[in-house]
């Protein structure tokens, strides 16, 4: 049961950032999704930690500002370990649109930390490392 759960909040996850077909991207989802002060890494090309909130923000106008469009992210591997309450994923995955009129894509890997609290899972951290091609 606990797979299929983290399985579904990753899938909302991916999701957020989808904005194909006209729909409006719901990256504020992301707060539903993770605890208030999880920790949000991308190691690259400049490593930098977000807040929930930093995070959020400047995503949530680049999918809605015309800029990015035809947005998805969809993960193309996993691997998932739980233990009581506490779960790790690992994974790969892959996204595509269009940026500024030019085609946009690519890929890289993602981790997120999970915690069962009492409402359910939540993500408490993610980070990702985009490929450089």
């Amino acid at each position: 049961m606990s797979k299929d759960q983290i399985d579904a909040i990753t899938a909302q996850f991916y999701g957020a950032f989808d904005n194909r077909d006209g729909k409006v991207a719901d990256v504020a989802r992301i707060r539903r999704l993770m605890l208030p002060t999880g920790v949000i890494v991308n190691t690259g090309p400049k490593f930098t930690a977000y807040t929930v909130e930093e995070f959020i923000a400047p995503r949530e106008q680049l999918l809605s500002d015309g800029r990015l469009v035809e947005f998805s992210e969809w993960e193309t591997s996993e691997r998932t370990d739980i233990a009581g309450d506490i779960a790790s994923r690992f994974g790969t995955y892959r996204k595509s649109g269009t940026l500024d009129g030019e085609p946009y894509d690519g890929g890289g890997s993602k981790t997120l930390q999970f915690v069962r609290t009492p409402e359910g899972w939540r993500i408490a951290a993610f980070s990702w490392y985009d490929d450089q091609s």
